[in-house]
């Protein structure tokens, strides 16, 4: 008896998923509880488990869209094949016989010779490769995905002339690989696209810019950072400084904290800071949940654990959902000066950007120091251009004198 593995219900928004690769392959021996694919959706990563032991049916494919409830293979009765060889031999032994003595008719290489496994096939399709074409190197000559990553496609062989006084060619003569290459959308990376383009077009979005004298903060973790790390277990990042910034200013303007649902204004007493990280699929956004009430260090282990599970795309859609206020670093990947775009629908967003050792005048001197461009790009529909302004310049007071971050003042 055969048992319908379905796309499980992974959240409330959430009413389509894509395949984005089998574990495991068509007619291998699963155990139950196994993870056999995973799916990807616009917002996280996720992985479908075997309901049962026996032998696996794929019937969806990698890059498939499928909605709530689709089937996507089923799990046949059969028993683990002794030996520690995972391919089904119970249900199909005598298929397969046949298949081989066929095969061994026709040539002496074995059935699974020049059959691509589905990932493998997938990249092909998309190379326009013939299988027939590659040699492959798994289990008996089976075409596998590094194979098919490795393939390159054949030469087109120029067409011979019909006759011999057919004029020479003109065109310029191109040296160096000209490769195109095609990939599906993921829907992670569909659903950013689908949202800035919304804000862009729903928004009136703003931004304003100022400095910050870093030199403060830069003294104060080259003091106290080996102190704090033995005593929390963490580093002293330069990001708990402007949460902890920014969640003082946001309760001194709260409309940079706030959002419009329809007709109304939502203003917020607490401050769920998201904190934009680049994980290996894309940009995602997880949420620091009331930052305002967490100390340096509890900020900065909420931010490691929030980057780890990012990074290896274990990130819970709870872990990704609301946030009042987006702090975003570009300055981690040396950008100097950028006009990040709102999360909506939150009404504003911080960047940070690098740091550059700079002239600037102070006191009536010319001196060098470290200087950072800080961004706000802000809903100019619900933030006015003098709390857009003032709150910029209370997180630039607070960064430049962090003692008032510890003193509340």
């Amino acid at each position: 008896m055969s048992l319908e593995i379905k796309i499980p219900a992974v959240g409330e928004s959430i009413t389509e998923v894509t395949l984005a690769q089998w574990l495991k392959q068509d007619g291998d021996y699963v155990e139950m509880d196994e993870n056999i694919a995973e799916l990807e959706s616009d917002k996280a990563t996720f992985e479908l488990p075997a309901e049962k032991a026996g032998i696996l049916k794929i019937i969806a494919q990698e890059g498939d869209t499928l909605e709530i409830g689709a089937v996507v293979c089923t799990i046949e009765e059969g028993e683990a094949p002794s030996g520690g060889d995972t391919k089904a031999n119970s249900s199909t032994s005598e298929n397969v016989k046949e298949e081989k003595s066929i095969a061994a008719s026709e040539s002496p290489e074995t059935y699974a010779a020049g059959t691509a496994s589905p990932a493998a096939a997938k990249i092909l399709r998309e190379k326009g490769i013939d299988p027939s074409t590659i040699k492959g190197t798994g289990k008996d000559g089976r075409i596998t995905k590094e194979d098919a990553e490795k393939a390159q496609p054949a030469a087109p062989v120029a067409a011979k002339s019909e006759t011999k006084t057919a004029a020479p060619a003109t065109a310029p003569v191109i040296t160096g690989s000209r490769n195109e290459r095609r990939e599906k959308m993921t829907s992670l990376r569909k659903t950013i696209a689908k949202r800035l383009v919304s804000v862009k077009n729903e928004t009136a979005m703003l931004t304003t810019f100022n400095e910050v004298n870093m030199q403060p903060i830069m003294d104060l973790r080259a003091k106290y950072k080996d102190t704090f790390k033995e005593k929390h277990g963490v580093g002293l990042g330069f990001m708990s400084f402007f949460t902890k910034a920014v969640t003082t200013a946001l309760q001194e303007w709260p409309a940079v904290n706030a959002k419009i649902d329809e007709n109304e204004i939502i203003y917020s007493d607490f401050c769920d800071i998201s904190i934009a990280v680049s994980a290996p699929k894309g940009l995602v956004v997880p949420v620091i949940r009331n930052a305002e009430s967490l100390s340096l260090h509890q900020i900065e282990k909420e931010i490691v654990d929030l980057a780890t599970k990012a990074r290896d795309s274990k990130l819970t859609i709870e872990e990704m959902t609301g946030g009042t206020f987006t702090i975003t670093n570009g300055g981690v990947f040396g950008s100097m000066m950028s006009t990040p775009i709102i999360n909506a629908p939150q009404s504003a967003i911080l960047g940070m950007h690098n740091i550059i050792q700079r002239p600037i005048a102070e006191n009536g001197q010319v001196v060098i120091r470290p200087m950072m461009y800080i961004a706000l790009s802000y809903d100019h529909r619900i933030v006015d251009g003098r709390e857009s302004v003032s709150f910029l310049v209370r997180v630039k007071q607070l960064l430049e004198d962090p003692a008032r971050l510890l003193l509340e003042v």
